[in-house]
């Protein structure tokens, strides 16, 4: 029974560990984007943040899927969604 319950709490931490670290540098990109656009709001929030993300990805020299992908997390999290 205790091996049980060793088992289950470690799955318990592991799951606990991927989702903090699935934020990702996207997402604290992200966060910076937000910060950057200071008090915009409506298209022009949306404009700043996706411009910024753009920026953030070539400074990271992301290019494909992995752009594509860099930009998603760092829009959703600069734009609240």
């Amino acid at each position: 029974m205790k091996i049980i319950a060793i088992v289950f709490a470690s799955f318990c931490l592991a799951g606990a560990a991927l989702a903090q670290s699935a934020a990702g540098p996207g997402a604290a990109a992200g966060a910076d984007c937000k910060t950057g656009a200071g008090s915009l709001h409506g298209a022009a929030l949306n404009s700043k943040v996706r411009s910024c993300c753009q920026q953030q990805a070539a400074k990271q020299k992301l290019h494909g899927a992995a752009e594509t992908s860099f930009r998603k997390s760092c829009e959703s999290a600069g734009l609240g969604a």
